[in-house]
């Protein structure tokens, strides 16, 4: 880690500091910081979408920019746990955006999609989307935010560990208790 990296993580928290205490421009200068991040970030989940989404990676980041901004503090710690945060906020815009385009458009073929291990490219059409951001909200919360954190984020077990004040033991033995019980949901035929 250079010298800059570490003045840069000092100012990330310090203005994640200001912004929890209320003070509303923080996150506006937090931004440029960050930004490359968040659009790897994007780009990941991007990834994950079907061919030819109308969102690319600025917008979405400017999205979830404006989703975080607009509740006035997002909450975060430090630079992971921000990014954890823009995760889901990312999810929720994609989410969204399916119920958008499921609401115009009805029907059509589906491809199956299966939340893997590695970081091969899963597309989702709107209606997976959906199943899957109904399936997320019936996990236990910490499980929830494991599959974001890993799945849609592509955070570490060791990041997450972090973030959420656990063990990278428990992270790891949520991940497959997730993985499989969302599995039972969107596939009960299989089950």
């Amino acid at each position: 880690m250079s010298p800059s990296d570490l003045i840069d993580q000092g100012e990330v928290t310090r203005l994640l500091q200001a912004a929890r205490g209320g003070e509303r421009e923080a996150l506006d200068r937090l931004l440029p910081l960050v930004y490359d991040e968040l659009r790897r970030l994007a780009g990941r989940q991007l990834d994950r979408e079907r061919a030819g989404h109308t969102l690319g990676a600025t917008a979405l980041v400017h999205e979830a920019y404006v989703k975080l901004s607009g509740s006035g503090t997002c909450g975060a710690v430090d630079r992971a746990h921000f990014l954890a945060i823009a995760a889901r906020a990312m999810r929720q815009v994609l989410v969204d955006h399916a119920r958008r385009r499921a609401r115009a458009k009805r029907g059509g073929g589906w491809e199956r999609t299966t939340l893997g291990e590695g970081d091969a490219a899963v597309e989702f059409r709107p209606d997976e989307m959906l199943a899957l951001d109904r399936a997320l909200e019936e996990l236990d919360p910490r499980q929830r935010e494991i599959v974001e954190y890993r799945f849609f984020a592509g955070m570490e077990e060791r990041e997450i560990a972090e973030v959420l004040g656990v063990s990278e033991r428990t992270v790891r033995r949520d991940w497959v208790k997730a993985r499989a019980w969302l599995y039972r949901s969107l596939y009960p035929e299989v089950s």
